[in-house]
């Protein structure tokens, strides 16, 4: 299985690709981290990204999506992968598919905006661990304090209000297009995700799998 979660920062993309991934028995795929890897490890891709992570620019399109075209070569990819984080707009879509990436299916999980902010505004992390957890969906069993290591839990900057908001506006901007870009191949399942549980959207996602 080929997936790609799709949907705005807040909605569990990433909570659900864990779930995900144990059970189909496949790796997630994250840019961030293939792009870490790559520079401790010295490689060509790690160098070039270095270059330009160096004098503070973006790295290009280009050199992300041949670092997940090499990623996805590996042996753990044979039986399928999970992106929750690329494609973000319809120039890196079309370039992942002209470099020969393909998904069997594409979700998308819709939230309201004011449960984003309702989500977004709860997040913690541990600034010792890095745990996560969500004062509202996953909160830590004593307030404040993170159960894994004691450490104190913090609101990232990410998680503010009015960073949220301009992360909102990305979203639609950028990324909103993909919808219609992967229904025209009709690989795109939308659910409607708003008041449903973490176990609930799991279990939608999971039900595509045996049609």
């Amino acid at each position: 299985m080929k997936l790609l979660l799709l949907g705005p920062p807040g909605a569990g993309k990433g909570t659900q690709a864990e779930l995900l991934s144990h059970k189909l028995g496949i790796p997630i795929i994250s840019t961030g981290n293939i792009l870490r890897a790559a520079i401790k490890n010295g490689t060509a891709i790690g160098t070039q990204a270095k270059s330009y992570m160096d004098q503070g620019k973006l790295v290009p399109d280009d050199v992300i999506i041949n670092s997940i075209k090499g990623r996805l070569n590996e042996a753990d990819c044979q039986n399928g992968f999970i992106l929750d984080d690329m494609p973000r707009t319809i120039p890196q879509a079309k370039a992942l598919e002209a470099a020969g990436v393909q998904f069997d299916l594409v979700v998308a999980i819709d939230v309201s905006d004011g449960e984003i902010f309702r989500r977004m505004n709860g997040r913690r992390i541990c600034e010792d661990c890095g745990a996560n957890y969500n004062v509202v969906t996953i909160p830590p069993k004593k307030d404040g304090i993170c159960d894994k290591c004691m450490g104190n839990l913090i609101q990232r900057e990410d998680d503010m209000q009015v960073t949220v908001l301009a992360r909102l506006w990305v979203y639609y901007q950028q990324t909103v297009p993909l919808l219609d870009f992967y229904s025209e191949r009709k690989i795109l399942k939308r659910i409607e995700a708003t008041n449903l549980s973490v176990n609930k959207v799991y279990s939608e996602i999971s039900a595509y799998f045996s049609c």
